[in-house]
This record gives structure tokens, sequence and C-alpha cells, in this order.
């Protein structure tokens, strides 16, 4: 399944050898903690093996809908001032790091 949603967006984007992402794996609420690392898992070696590193990551259910089964991913090429903004300090109440 996660080969289904990867390779679409790894060439919308134009992602290639070298590059680096942000990977998110957000569940729809009904999707366990476990099931959607296992997909995070697939998201990583397809990348893996296109030579796409994951920088920073995203796992969890953030964006949900009413306990709906499933999971999606979004995919964010990173460059030096993306990752810079990502990892600037965040308290908000459904995200906190770096504070």
């Amino acid at each position: 399944m996660a080969e289904w949603l990867v390779s679409p967006i790894v060439s919308d984007l134009g992602l290639g050898r070298g590059d680096a992402v942000l990977a998110f794996v957000n569940g729809m609420g009904g999707t366990p903690l476990i099931e959607l690392y296992g997909a995070f898992n697939s998201v990583a070696r397809i990348l893996g093996g296109q030579g796409i590193s994951i920088a920073r990551s995203l796992v969890g259910p953030y964006i949900t809908s009413l306990e709906m089964a499933g999971f999606s991913v979004t995919l964010l090429r990173l460059d030096d001032e993306l990752v810079q903004l990502w990892d600037a300090p965040v308290h908000t109440p459904a995200l906190r790091w770096g504070v």
C-alpha cells in the first residue's frame, strides 16, 4: 500500500538520489500507532531504495477523520532553510519540541 502512495509523490516532486525529505505518515484516527510505524518503515524502505533520505519525520494521528481507518503519506523536499524552520521550537496543543 505504501508503494501506491509514495511512487506518485516521488514522481510528481521529481525526487531522486541524494534528495532529503520530511516524511509525514498521518493516521486517520482509527489506525493503531504500531501500524502507522509499520507504514513508515515501508515508506523508509521505498525511499531508501531510491537513494532518498528521510531527514525528518512525523508519524501519528495528527489530522484525523472521525476514527477512519487508514493513513496518508506526505513528503516535503528539504533544504537547509526548511530543516532550520522545522527544527525551530514548537509549543502547540498538538506538537511540542525544542522548548
